[in-house]
């Protein structure tokens, strides 16, 4: 699969707001950093490591959100990284535009941080 598609697979499981198919691309032991993170758990310095944590963390942010969703602005890859921009929405929210990066080894993604 390319890293442009893994990208793509990335945003229709969030939109879908399915857990398991966002995991499914992630390594076991994958880490994840986002500043909403280190605002709303700072004891996790903003990092979450394994597919426990980030089912724990995505599947809270999808119970809270139920129209959260995400508009694909850029997606841009450089070796092993894709470059995602996009617009971040929830209903009764102002839209965000948010930049992340996703790195990816022998096809599954081992790191992701929101920028």
């Amino acid at each position: 699969m390319s890293l442009k598609q893994i990208a793509t697979n990335w945003f229709a499981a969030f939109n879908k707001q399915n857990v398991d198919d966002l995991l499914s691309l992630y390594e076991d032991n994958a880490e994840h950093f986002s500043p909403r993170l280190l605002k709303n758990h700072p004891e996790t310095k903003g990092l979450i490591k394994g597919k426990s944590a980030m089912r724990d963390w995505w599947q809270g942010a999808f119970d809270k959100m139920p129209t959260l969703r995400y508009h694909p602005i850029e997606i841009r890859e450089e070796n092993d990284l894709v470059f995602l921009e996009y617009k971040r929405m929830v209903d009764g929210e102002e839209d965000q535009v948010v930049k992340e990066y996703l790195q990816i080894r022998n096809g599954e993604i081992v790191f992701s941080k929101v920028l």
